[in-house]
């Protein structure tokens, strides 16, 4: 039988063990819906009161413009090089570490109308027993990013059909300032690439979702 929403609830809840706090990452290709997931799974896993989970994004760890322009790489922005991996790992040490302490850790977020990472954004409380981290390279084995995934418990491989991807992220690009034809060229250029890549890492993944939930015009990633 397929899953459905209430499964994934049920399987994140059970990666959560006594005493301690527990990391899932979910990864896929730009578009593919990877936030619109991270987000309703924390919203309905979080009930009254202190926040049981917490949504930290990887987007936080964009190396900011003037360091891309500095290196050459803006004009690939998005790539695995163009993001700080190590600083990315070394929180998620953090908050599995840190897990059982009374203290808030800060991880940066990232504003998309600035199209720039914003530091301290995302708070994650000492209550968050699960915290639900989304990305594209995730599962990626090279540099810095190998150590990602050792820090997480599980990792599920978001995908959606291959027409809408394309769309919702033309979509995004116009909304955030880029004209149409430009929008266009980013996402068959250099999103394709970053797509390509993400999806070889699949077979790796601990289980692949299909689009559970309905995703609109929103910023899915």
């Amino acid at each position: 039988m397929p899953l459905t929403f209430d499964d994934l609830l049920l399987r994140a809840r059970a990666l959560v063990p006594e005493g301690r706090r527990a990391l899932l990452g979910i990864t896929g290709s730009p578009g593919a819906g990877k936030t619109t997931l991270a987000e309703h799974l924390v919203r309905e896993l979080n009930g009254p009161g202190e926040p049981w989970a917490a949504h930290v994004p990887m987007d936080g760890f964009h190396l900011a413009d003037v360091e891309l322009d500095r290196l050459g790489r803006r004009d690939r922005k998005g790539a695995p090089d163009t993001f700080d991996a190590a600083g990315y790992a070394a929180l998620l040490r953090r908050l599995r570490e840190e897990g059982d302490r009374d203290e808030i850790v800060y991880a940066p977020g990232f504003e998309r109308v600035l199209e720039q990472p914003i530091a301290g954004a995302v708070p994650v409380p000492p209550t968050a027993r699960l915290v639900v981290t989304e990305g594209n390279y995730l599962l990626l084995e090279t540099g810095a990013w190998a150590r990602v995934r050792r820090q997480l418990d599980e990792v599920w491989f978001c995908e959606t059909d291959e027409d809408e991807r394309i769309r919702r992220l033309v979509d995004r690009h116009e909304r955030f300032g880029k004209g149409r034809e430009e929008a266009v060229a980013w996402v068959l250029g250099t999103d394709q690439r970053n797509a390509d890549l993400v999806a070889s890492t699949r077979e790796r993944a601990d289980l692949v979702v299909r689009a559970l939930i309905p995703v609109g015009r929103g910023p899915s990633s």
